[in-house]
């Protein structure tokens, strides 16, 4: 059996905390060393039986009863066995790689907003260090290299080179782009596989590159990215990268990507299987590759296919003295094309377990192609549960499917993750560029991991050897569901990072937040969903009174979520986030997600200084440190102090 290791858990060393605790949370250690009950004492002298140094008398190590002190409590609680989040045990990588969800991005290639933000290839290594196993290139035709003056030439034609008509994802584009020269045969046909096209003006071949299309967004050379993703690929985790390829391109330039990809990543591309695919691989098997999602084009049709203006970058423009009436022909024309863009063979031949297909509905012949992934937006998605519910979680047992934030989301938000890794999503996109409650929960799902995590039992098709086989069966009927009740005890903080842009600690007024986002009835019936997926808030909130500092003291408030049904473990989290209020009872009747968020109490929007997000079958019960990133998603120094109850019935 392949299996995975997660790995170690981040944690402060005993000795930094021990050695500098804030007055509150050493008072409370003080209190819980003094009175930890019988199980809890038991945890401590196991823990401290298997780390004890072997040199000493053992008697110096283990304390009794009546001898537990602050530096056994701080050397427990600093620990892993001491962190509020349980590590992930050896993962089973034996099941088809539809049986995984997948840490996946949107739009990688943005480091801001969707509309006019920059390209960077530092947005893929940043993502693929922190774990993402998936991310997403936008393919355009590229400028050929020019001369100073031609340069100069260009720079001012950029200027005017897209028109920010609206925020809506309809946005106009003026255009002004002289036609390139087509590739010809022998027999003055255009070839299916012409030769790279030439700039007429110099001899250097233009590259295609990467951009948010009709957009203001700066452009990233598509070589450059490839190199990118090739060094920082497979770092920190050497399970298999996705790289979803949307293609907007003309075939000079898709000639270009093919040859730029097997120079790039030779030796880490997955190589076709010997017959034609009847069962995906295991994520075990492709250790270390690379599988490139594209367009499919059946061999036999891609061969018959006559160039269209291969050697016309993708993204003409008219003069820019043309009426409005011919502008907007031709954008419809133009947008005609795209859409029906083909893709030559050597390029689609590169999606060997990854081929995607045009969703027309899950009992079209494509839904049962065995390494078919069907894309769908938040909404097509949305559209799809409310018509077929049952349909679409069995769908996805078997096949991949990937879900992707809306197009009018232009300031870079989020989707809610968790309502679609419900109905059993594998690839859910989220726009990494913003760290919002939907990339908190995604956090919360794939923290520790490397980028790929087994789904519940009850979400699993078949196993490798075994036919797919497609059900009425829902979310809802196909797992257990129980009944939560889980209270929280806020004790006190140390170390916290400040707001983004804060630099006095004095006048930092921090509390706790704690969410949990659960599942609606709607998502389990088939019913519509209230917000369609939108990531927000969790539906149950607690918020402390306000302290002060980054040392602060929270006195103990409890938040109690009382008698909540329907909950399944491993799709629920709770999440922290510094908060206020008092403490009170929430009964709820949903299925859960927790987060914690540490935040500025000021006049106006209040400034989110920390966090943490923990699934809910990885948080332990008992005084635990939470680990707290910062508001940029990084790990901090910060911890936060509680005690926490959790039954299960």
């Amino acid at each position: 059996m392949s299996t995975h290791t997660s790995p170690p858990t981040d944690h402060l060393s005993a000795l930094a905390i021990s050695s500098s605790f804030s007055p509150a949370v050493l008072t409370y250690l003080k209190s819980i060393a003094s009175g930890l009950s019988s199980s809890q004492f038991q945890e401590l002298q196991s823990y401290l039986s298997k780390n004890h140094d072997d040199t000493k008398p053992v008697s110096k190590h283990i304390p009794s009863s009546d001898s537990v002190n602050v530096k056994h409590l701080a050397e427990y609680l600093a620990s892993p066995e001491g962190d509020a989040m349980m590590p992930l045990a050896n993962m089973d990588l034996s099941y088809p790689i539809s049986n995984y969800f997948i840490n996946s991005s949107h739009n990688t290639y943005l480091t801001g907003n969707q509309l006019y933000s920059d390209s960077s290839t530092d947005a893929y290594t940043n993502v693929l260090l922190r774990g993402c196993r998936c991310i997403e290139i936008d393919v355009w035709d590229g400028d050929a290299k020019s001369s100073p003056a031609e340069a100069g030439e260009k720079a001012k034609e950029k200027k005017h080179k897209y028109f920010p008509h609206s925020l809506s994802p309809h946005r106009e584009k003026l255009l002004s782009e002289e036609k390139a020269p087509v590739g010809k045969g022998a027999g003055g046909d255009a070839l299916s596989l012409p030769t790279p096209w030439q700039s007429a003006s110099t001899t250097a071949r233009a590259e295609p590159r990467v951009l948010h299309g009709y957009t203001l967004t700066k452009e990233v050379s598509f070589r450059e990215v490839c190199v990118a993703i090739r060094e920082a690929a497979f770092v920190t985790s050497d399970l298999p990268v996705i790289v979803s390829l949307e293609v907007h391109a003309g075939k000079e330039q898709q000639e270009i990507m093919v040859e730029i990809i097997e120079q790039t990543w030779k030796g880490m591309l997955v190589k076709p299987p010997a017959t034609e695919c009847q069962q995906l691989p295991n994520p075990g098997e492709l250790r270390g590759k690379i599988l490139i999602k594209v367009k499919y084009v059946a061999p036999e049709r891609a061969t018959k296919k006559v160039a269209t203006k291969a050697g016309t970058p993708a993204m003409r423009r008219k003069d820019s003295s043309s009426s409005s009436s011919e502008s907007d022909n031709q954008g419809s024309l133009d947008a005609k094309q795209e859409k029906k863009s083909s893709i030559i063979e050597p390029l689609s031949a590169l999606g060997v377990y990854t081929r995607s297909y045009h969703f027309k509905d899950l009992s079209s012949s494509e839904a049962s192609v065995p390494c078919h992934v069907f894309s769908l937006s938040e909404k097509k998605f949305m559209d799809v549960h409310e018509s077929h519910g049952p349909s679409l979680f069995s769908h996805n047992r078997n096949y991949l499917m990937r879900a992707f934030p809306a197009g009018t989301r232009v300031t870079s938000s989020n989707l809610d993750p968790a309502v679609f890794w419900r109905k059993g999503v594998q690839i859910v996109a989220l726009n990494w560029q913003k760290f919002d409650a939907g990339m908190m929960l995604n956090e919360g799902m794939f923290a520790g991991s490397g980028g790929w995590i087994l789904k519940p039992r009850e979400y699993r098709g078949q196993r490798q050897g075994q036919q797919a086989s497609v059900s009425d069966e829902s979310q809802g009927d196909a797992i257990a569901h129980k009944t939560l009740s889980l209270s929280v005890d806020i004790l006190a903080a140390q170390d916290l990072p400040l707001p983004i842009g804060d630099d006095k600690p004095q006048g930092f007024q921090p509390y706790v937040k704690c969410e949990l986002h659960i599942e609606k009835p709607e998502e389990r019936t088939g019913a519509a969903i209230e917000g369609g997926g939108r990531s927000k808030d969790g539906e149950h909130k607690f918020k402390s009174k306000s302290s002060r500092g980054t040392q602060p003291d929270f006195g103990g408030e409890k938040v109690e979520f009382a008698n909540v049904p329907g909950v399944v473990e491993t799709l629920s989290f709770l999440s922290f986030a510094l908060t206020l209020s008092i403490s009170k009872i929430v009964p709820a009747d949903q299925l859960l997600n927790f987060r914690f968020k540490i935040q500025d109490d000021e006049f106006g929007k209040d400034d989110l200084a920390a966090w943490a997000c923990i699934r809910l079958d990885r948080l332990r019960d008992g005084y635990r440190f939470v680990r707290l990133l910062d508001a940029n998603g990084d790990r901090s120094r910060g911890i936060l102090l509680v005690k926490i109850t959790k039954l299960l019935s």
